[in-house]
């Protein structure tokens, strides 16, 4: 890789390298914690989309001609707002890595 490569790369220059020991040290399964870390990040997402649609329909015009279209500044003004949101995936990493997550692993507690 030369640095070419890297100028041209999409990765976000905020992007952080985690610590695999630190990440996978509650579980000493590093895909374990990957797949907890994932079903956080889906109800996160989850979250922030119900929050969202529910924000859009206060702002909702209704019309009866399709071809009437309204910008409404509202609802543009709300979506830039939740576009702007830290990502799910990086909300679950942070709650993980602060023990702020409760799992169990069932199969675990059987044995």
């Amino acid at each position: 890789m030369n640095m070419n490569d890297l100028k041209n790369s999409q990765a976000p220059v905020t992007t952080i390298t985690i610590n695999r020991n630190e990440f996978d040290e509650k579980t000493d399964n590093i895909y374990e914690a990957i797949s907890i870390v994932a079903k956080r990040a889906v109800q996160i997402n989850s979250e922030i989309k119900k929050e969202l649609l529910e924000k859009l329909e206060e702002f909702a015009t209704y019309s009866d001609s399709l071809e009437e279209v309204f910008e409404n500044k509202e609802q543009i003004e709300v979506s830039k707002f939740y576009e702007k949101l830290p990502k799910p995936h990086a909300l679950a990493i942070e709650e993980w890595l602060e023990d702020k997550i409760y799992y169990r692993n069932t199969a675990k507690d059987e044995e």
